[in-house]
């Protein structure tokens, strides 16, 4: 039996799968029933290991600190002989000891099987080296890890055992999580048609695949590994950008190496192609009779995330062609149909295989591992990606490049130049801001990554506003809008209007003699529509598992041997970053508390504090804080004028925080399983030895937040920034700031309650709407 920990209730169609609880035999189970107690091990019981001690030891060599073979081993043998004085030995043996014991853990196991493969024609002594070597294939059974993943109690009412269609105050319908798509209800219609006696109240759970290769070494880049990565569609979101074992490796797909001579070898091409459609089919092959009939749990076709290379070989088509639609190269942003298996079949059956791939973008030699499971068609199950095809395949390598061709043809040499060093340096001056990277030699860097990228998108735009022609400008501007819509939690229709409306200005602005070809900026077209079927892109955007490459390949490659390392590497776990990041605490939409530790060189009384922060006025603006704190309390009353006199006579000491943490509800950005993030906000007179740091905040005013009588106070001392005009920047599309000042001409300050802070804000003076997604949706 697959148990499911959650309950069964959800808004669902009639006629269609709707996950009702069943028994171990598949039999329904009344309404309310609750499910049976989980097994738990005896008190003491620490199989396989001896106790809790050598549990406890294991898992802070393994997990937490995740140290090297070579460094368990010697740090064992320094136990051992610390302890043959006393006639003892320690916990393990070597290394070896302790992998074998976490190998042996049965709880939530799905162990690594291999299976090999090689050219099944017949060789001769002269055939390349490729078509003699055997290749091996590891791989989890999904339907273990699929049982286990449903099992975890963790993810307990992070599910959606049905399809459901969910509604907003306004009756206006909201797609968020995957199974609030149109996919997931036509799925569901069409296994309910093909056997509704047998087929109604079974779960449908669609699979969702990733694959990218990566490597793990560094300069020489000859070790790479081609994983193959596992997710369910009931999982929420939050849940699966969060990880917690929703986005598991399931296989590591051979990857064929020859002699130069054949890389361009049609032979070699296809035997790769077809190889890695029959290792994933093989690998899937367990999954296959769910398919056809109930298991419990049913669990058909789903999405495949990957990247525009690997987009290309899963449908079987050729470069520059688009694996969703017939758009032909030459004018790929042209009209076009759908691509479907019906309409493959009929030009397999009227052309041959070199009209197909000249004319058609097909290789009619491919035979897609979709083929051989019912109700999936890949190229219907292609999601769009936003790490590839906008941020690195637009972003970096079209639109920041072309800013850099606009100059070299604008200006001589010289002053183009000139221009690319003031770019530069105004991306080196962007202010220190949680998950905001800071240039400091302006993109003047030989290898670029995605979070490189996502990181320069951020800061760009102002950075350019003045220096290139204002349509350039107005263009980038446009697509970041895409993007940053794009990239948000749930959609609507408006929405979805504003997703289109920003594409339009894009293309509006992009303006290239002769036109463009460009798959990776044709593909944002589709993305409405994915969108409708498949939910939000960022719980199916590559990001997801490029950030499993570090966790699930290249830590634990380089914590093993290195030699052969290929199958149940040691797993690993992420950094925390002090300055913010996900957090799984329950969801609330904003808090702020002070740091654990306050500062002690500061004075406590108000009056001398004052003079030591060269604030004269601190003591009127702390009295006009408690003032209106007091005032407005519905429990006290308003204050009488005695007391209004002795409101800061009453404060018994002042404590002084260099930062505060804002927990707030952001699951556009990265986020807990919850959609909960955490930034830390700072005001501190020395940054790292760079001088002072003094974040901007978004600060709630006409939210009411009162205290009462004898309570500790937080409150922080703001200087504000006001709107430079009344309308947005015409053409960086952002809001301009500028400080605010009072009638004598200094700067505008005032006490604020911690509570009405919202969170950091990007302090420049372009109002940064995209400094994060949280930002970009409260902000503008």
């Amino acid at each position: 039996m697959f148990r499911c920990p959650f309950d069964c209730a959800s808004i669902s169609k009639s006629r269609t799968p709707a996950g009702h609880p069943c028994d171990e035999n598949g039999h329904y189970l009344p309404s309310g029933t609750p499910p049976p107690p989980r097994p738990t091990a005896a008190p003491g019981d620490w199989k396989p290991f001896e106790d809790g001690l050598q549990f406890k030891i294991a898992d802070f060599l393994y997990r937490h600190e995740e140290m090297s073979q070579g460094n368990i081993n010697h740090l064992l043998e320094l136990w051992a002989l610390s302890l043959m004085k006393h006639g003892s030995v320690g916990p393990f043996d070597s290394y070896k000891d302790i992998y074998d014991r976490i190998n042996a853990i049965e709880e939530g196991d799905a162990p690594w099987k291999c299976f090999k493969t090689s050219d099944d024609k017949e060789i001769d002594d002269a055939a390349p080296n490729w078509k003699k070597q055997e290749y091996k294939i590891w791989y989890r059974d999904p339907q273990v890890v699929a049982c286990n993943m449903l099992a975890n109690p963790d993810f307990d009412k992070e599910i959606n055992v049905a399809p459901y269609v969910k509604l907003d105050v306004n009756g206006v319908r909201r797609r968020s999580n995957f199974m609030s798509g149109d996919f997931a209800w036509q799925q569901c219609d069409i296994i309910y048609e093909e056997n509704p006696a047998e087929n109604d109240g079974a779960m449908f759970c669609p699979i969702i695949l990733g694959s990218d290769k990566t490597t793990v070494t560094v300069g020489t880049g000859d070790i790479e590994y081609h994983p193959l990565y596992f997710s369910l569609g009931p999982v929420r979101n939050p849940v699966r950008r969060a990880h917690r074992n929703t986005v598991i490796p399931i296989g590591f797909l051979a990857i064929p190496k020859s002699d130069r001579k054949y890389d361009d070898d049609p032979a070699f091409r296809k035997f790769k192609r077809q190889l890695y459609h029959s290792s994933i089919s093989a690998i899937l092959s367990t999954l296959k009779p769910a398919m056809s009939k109930p298991a419990v749990y049913r669990c058909p076709d789903g999405p495949f995330i990957a990247d525009y290379p690997e987009q290309v070989m899963l449908a079987g088509i050729k470069q520059n062609w688009c694996p969703r639609c017939t758009a032909l190269p030459a004018n790929i942003d042209g009209a076009a149909s759908v691509r479907r298996n019906e309409l493959t079949d009929a030009l397999l059956e009227e052309f041959d295989s070199a009209i197909l791939w000249d004319e058609y973008g097909v290789d009619a030699e491919i035979i897609p591992f979709t083929r051989n499971f019912p109700r999936a068609d890949i190229h219907e199950l292609i999601s769009s990606d936003l790490l590839h095809q906008a941020i690195k395949g637009m972003f970096k390598d079209h639109l920041v490049e072309w800013v850099g061709q606009y100059l070299q043809i604008t200006y001589e040499k010289a002053e183009a130049e000139r221009v690319m060093d003031e770019i530069d340096q105004r991306l080196a001056a962007t202010p220190a801001f949680p998950e905001l990277r800071q240039f400091k030699q302006g993109r003047r860097f030989k290898q670029w990554t995605g979070d490189d990228s996502k990181a320069l998108m951020k800061v760009y735009l102002p950075a350019i506003r003045g220096l290139v022609h204002p349509d350039v400008v107005k263009c980038i501007s446009a697509f970041l809008n895409f993007c940053y819509l794009a990239r948000r939690s749930d959609f609507e229709r408006n929405t979805l209007d504003a997703l289109d409306n920003a594409l339009h200005h894009f293309h509006t602005y992009r303006v290239r003699e002769g036109g463009f070809s460009l798959p990776h900026q044709h593909s944002l077209v589709h993305y409405r529509i994915n969108i409708q079927d498949f939910g939000a892109p960022n719980g199916l955007c590559s990001s997801i598992t490029e950030s499993r490459h570090i966790t699930a390949v290249k830590k634990p490659w380089r914590r093993s041997n290195r030699y052969e390392a290929l199958g149940p590497l040691p797993g690993a776990t992420a950094e925390d970053n002090d300055d913010g990041g996900p957090i799984d605490d329950e969801k609330v939409m904003a808090d702020v508390q002070l740091a654990r530790t306050k500062e002690r060189k500061y004075p406590s009384d108000v009056h001398e504090l004052a003079h030591y922060i060269k604030t004269p006025t601190f003591p009127i603006l702390l009295h006009a804080f408690l003032h209106d704190q007091l005032s407005g309390s519905k429990l006290n009353g308003p204050i009488d004028s005695d007391e209004d006199e002795d409101l800061l006579a009453g404060i018994s000491s002042i404590s002084v925080y260099h930062s505060a943490t804002a927990y707030f509800y952001a699951p556009s950005d990265p986020s807990g399983i919850r959609g909960m993030r955490r930034e830390r906000i700072w005001s501190t007179p020395s940054w790292r030895s760079t001088g002072p740091r003094r974040d901007c905040t978004f600060v709630v005013e006409k939210q009411n937040k009162c205290g009462f009588r004898g309570e500790e106070y937080s409150y922080a001392l703001m200087e504000w920034f006001k709107k430079d005009g009344q309308s947005l920047d015409d053409q960086t599309g952002m809001w301009v700031v500028k400080p605010e000042e009072d009638c004598h001409g200094k700067r505008l300050t005032t006490v604020v309650h911690l509570d009405t802070i919202l969170r950091d804000a990007f302090k420049a003076f372009f109002v940064n709407k995209y400094a994060d997604h949280h930002a970009n949706e409260i902000a503008f």
